[in-house]
């Protein structure tokens, strides 16, 4: 069982290198779900969104006076859409867990399934945002 996020599917700017941590998690967990699958061992990768958490408040913000990438950071909110709760995140794993036959990924909660089903249907030759933004 992996804890990833939506973030390993698509990306949000200015948060790049913790989407990157994503996407390697995923990929990580993907070649293990084919190379134990054979030995009967099942890997899944639940996918939260945004988590009502606080995390993100906590995190440390670089920007310098009349930087040019604030209004961009100001966006970030409008991108993240709606949230979860720790206990959302916690009673998907605990269900996951309990399942005989898991899938390989578990969205968690309508606003991750939205998000992730908007990207599936995106083109793949462009940039793919969860809402448009005007920076």
């Amino acid at each position: 069982m992996f804890v990833s996020s939506i973030q390993g599917r698509l990306v949000l700017p200015m948060i790049g290198p913790y989407g990157a941590t994503k996407w390697a998690l995923e990929a990580l967990a993907e070649t293990l779900a084919i190379e134990t699958g054979h030995f009967g061992i099942k890997v899944s990768i639940v996918q939260p969104g945004v988590v009502s958490s606080g995390g993100a408040e906590r995190a440390n913000v670089f920007l310098k006076e009349n930087d040019p990438y604030a209004p961009l950071y100001k966006a970030l909110d409008v991108l993240r859409g709606e949230s979860v709760t720790p206990q959302e995140v916690a009673a998907t794993v605990a269900d996951t867990i309990e399942q005989a036959d898991p899938p390989l990924r578990v969205p968690v909660g309508a606003p991750a399934r939205k998000a992730l089903q908007a990207r599936k249907e995106a083109p793949e030759n462009e940039t793919f945002l969860t809402a448009k933004i005007n920076w």
